[in-house]
């Protein structure tokens, strides 16, 4: 351990219901100053049992160390989620690429990013841009008909994120809802809000929403869809993926998983985490909107200040030593992303909205071998969300009404409503 204060209590960064209330930013840099890889304790929490552990790495060098040293850090021994799945399950989820380690990881990575080709997601910035418009103006004119408020998460960004990914994976207008309800499912499972009622099995105990049973329909609609594909061929990624003949009927599933879930929520949290953020710093979103900054330059400051993605577990394949701690084969390490972010060891003044921060190596996307494939996509989805917020609601337009409500979990930074006021015309 390292600081004057290495003795002092260890804060808890693991109850997801204080992500609730806002990312924990106190905790974090008392972590990042005294504790930088701390023991964190896993108790039973809304009703998942308790685990046995693990390390929290808050600091932005040792969390891209873990991320890059794949041979130490694996992400195939206990895949990626801080829960441990079910014995029974982990076969199955270490056939998904997140949970694979180099070279199996880097075969798959290699099929898939020929369906991902910057081309073909470049294709789609003037639909991308058209329907953020569209979402933006029919949002600001329902405002200004009614109470003069909108709710950007509910009314733009839900929307947003998931007719950008199902146009770039080929599935039809009329089966868009079912991604949402998986993601949700997937995704906001620690949230009663987003997955309601846990599914028990017979210990009585929540099954886990990345267990193959419960993964079944997304799998069947995966085939049928791949089905179709190789019939009415046409350019997407859906159609790459099931007419290529290196890729397996359960690699592809994966795929579909991985794409369907990572795809849409990553854009799904940050958006509005993004516009939440414009609209609490005025002045920055002022500058931006009068071409002071560049659009792609202040989007990576804003996933900078609010990643997508919380925390990523490892698990170190051999006895190793990490900022002053002891990790033991077998133990659990875990990244958190948005305290990386905030390190003052290499963001000055990092709790400034600089929209010009240049360099700013956050790690929203992660570091090393398993860094975000679909970061181009998410990129450019941003920008354009950006650059359409300004023209539906100029500089000084853009104003909360109440906080944002926030995601119950440990993982994903989500926003399930983001209220603001539109003025009138």
């Amino acid at each position: 351990m390292s600081g004057p204060d290495a003795g002092s209590p260890v804060p808890d960064i693991f109850d997801p219901r204080q992500y609730a209330l806002g990312i924990p930013h106190d905790r974090y840099r008392h972590l990042r100053d005294h504790h930088p890889v701390a023991w964190q304790e896993e108790p039973e929490v809304l009703g998942w049992p308790a685990g046995p552990g693990f390390w929290a790495v808050t600091r932005h060098g040792d969390a891209v160390r873990v991320l890059k040293d794949s041979s130490t850090y694996s992400s195939y021994l206990g895949a990626t989620q801080i829960r441990d799945p079910d014995p029974a399950d982990l076969p199955f989820i270490r056939r998904m690429m997140l949970n694979q380690d180099p070279p199996h990881h880097r075969r798959l990575r290699t099929l898939v990013s020929r369906a991902f080709t910057p081309g073909r997601v470049d294709r789609f910035e003037t639909v991308v841009r058209e329907r953020a418009r569209s979402l933006l103006t029919r949002a600001v004119t329902e405002a200004r008909d009614g109470d003069g408020t909108c709710d950007l998460v509910t009314q733009v960004t839900d929307d947003y994120a998931l007719l950008n990914l199902t146009d770039l994976l080929g599935v039809p207008d009329s089966d868009r809802g079912l991604l949402l309800h998986w993601t949700q499912r997937v995704i906001g499972y620690q949230d009663p809000d987003e997955a309601g009622t846990p599914t028990l099995g017979p210990d009585g105990k929540p099954v886990n929403p990345r267990s193959p049973a419960s993964l079944r329909d997304m799998f069947a609609y995966a085939h049928e869809l791949a089905a179709h594909k190789r019939q009415h061929p046409a350019d997407d990624v859906m159609t790459a993926l099931a007419t290529d003949p290196e890729l397996t009927a359960p690699e592809l599933e994966m795929f579909f998983f991985l794409l369907v879930v990572a795809g849409n929520d990553t854009v799904r949290s940050a958006a509005p985490g993004g516009l939440h953020l414009l609209a609490q710093h005025p002045d920055a979103y002022r500058r931006l909107c009068n071409g002071e900054v560049a659009f792609a330059t202040a989007a990576d400051e804003l996933l900078r200040r609010h990643p997508p993605v919380l925390t990523f577990r490892r698990t170190a394949a051999r006895d190793t030593e990490l900022a002053g701690a002891r990790i033991r084969a077998g133990d659990k390490v875990v990244v958190f992303h948005a305290s990386a972010n905030h390190d003052e060891r290499v963001f000055p003044d990092p709790f400034t909205l600089d929209l010009s921060r240049s360099p700013n190596p956050h790690i929203s996307f992660g570091d090393g071998p398993h860094v975000c494939l679909g970061a181009h996509f998410a990129r450019l989805q941003l920008r354009a969300l950006y650059e359409e917020m300004c023209r539906a609601l100029p500089a000084g337009a853009l104003h909360s009404v109440a906080p944002p409500r926030r995601l119950v979990s440990n993982f994903i930074n989500g926003l399930k409503s983001l209220p603001v006021r539109v003025p009138n015309a």
